[in-house]
């Protein structure tokens, strides 16, 4: 009851932030001193991650799209240029739900031997119908975990070499969501995830994104005991007005969606999480943990499952390798 009145009265937490925030407000200190970053953002031709790059660019990091659809992209990446004239952008496609798609694009992206500081796993899709991606995985668990798992592990030593060189504290961001917290021990089975077993659109969106918080806790103890200079943390963005929740719309009477409407978060208070996760001193050497409204907080019992979590990394790894082998012979 206390964290949904501090949520609606957007009383702000121990980081001096709250719901009501916006990414321009947390970062606004941070202007001259990131200059000298370099951010890869993976969804950013619309929503929070349109936002997230914006926001990023106008304090003076370089910012790197990863985006499926090219011409929404450029829109997004002609509108930054308006307000910040001496943006740095750069864009590169990639398809998440698609392995090959990920390999040519960490090819191109090291090819151009940028430093790597900061990498926002922000991409995500909701599919109310079953779908599988082009190596036969369900969609949305390809798409948001899988890829994101894959394009990790591809650039990781680059943002651990990009520490090394510069010094400054290399950071990973999870975008995930709170109803990560819906889905329990008994329906998060790694192969019945993968096939799309007894599909529900909502569960899938839950499972991907328990899955991501699990990547987290994981990659926090093995960052910790390479004694790497990089940081791995979730964030849960809020209920935000994008295209994931009217896609949600059909599943709930209209007037339901007017009235909870009213309290979704603005795409610039979406955004404030990542932002400030990506920038904050308060972050500095903060990994494995769990964001909201700018905040640490307590994820599910099943989210901070350490068993559950290494379980999970050990499999995907397994389930890479096997597959990027045999598309390699």
């Amino acid at each position: 009851m206390k964290a949904t009145v501090r949520y609606l009265a957007g009383i702000a937490g121990p980081s001096g932030f709250g719901s009501n925030s916006t990414a321009e407000q947390v970062t606004l200190q941070h202007h001259s001193s990131s200059c000298n970053l370099t951010a890869l953002i993976t969804g950013a031709s619309s929503g929070i991650g349109a936002e997230t790059a914006r926001v990023l660019a106008k304090r003076g990091v370089k910012v790197v799209i990863a985006a499926r659809d090219l011409k929404k992209a450029k829109d997004v990446i002609e509108n930054i240029r308006k307000e910040t004239p001496n943006a740095e952008v750069i864009l590169l496609e990639i398809d998440l739900s698609s392995f090959a798609s990920i390999q040519r694009f960490c090819s191109e992206f090291l090819a151009l031997e940028l430093p790597l500081n900061i990498l926002i796993n922000n991409a995500g899709i909701f599919s109310p119908n079953l779908e599988f991606s082009e190596d036969k995985f369900e969609m949305t668990f390809a798409t948001n975990y899988l890829g994101h798992f894959l394009l990790t592990k591809m650039l990781l030593e680059k943002l651990i070499d990009t520490a090394k060189k510069t010094g400054i504290e290399g950071r990973i961001i999870n975008v995930s969501s709170v109803i990560h917290s819906w889905v329990n021990r008994g329906c998060f089975r790694f192969n019945d995830i993968l096939a799309g077993k007894n599909y529900n659109g909502t569960r899938a969106y839950a499972q991907s994104k328990l899955a991501s918080i699990l990547h987290v806790k994981e990659m926090a103890r093995q960052l910790k005991a390479r004694n790497a200079r990089v940081t791995i943390n979730a964030v849960h963005p809020g209920i935000v007005k994008t295209g994931i929740i009217r896609a949600h719309k059909g599943l709930i009477t209209d007037s339901i969606f007017f009235i909870a409407s009213k309290l979704l978060k603005s795409k610039s208070q979406g955004a404030a999480t990542t932002c400030y996760v990506a920038l904050s001193s308060q972050a500095e050497g903060v990994s494995g943990k769990y964001f909201t409204d700018c905040n640490e907080c307590n994820c599910s019992s099943l989210a901070s499952n350490e068993f559950e979590a290494r379980k999970l990394w050990n499999n995907t790894h397994a389930l890479l390798h096997k597959r990027l082998r045999q598309a390699a012979t």
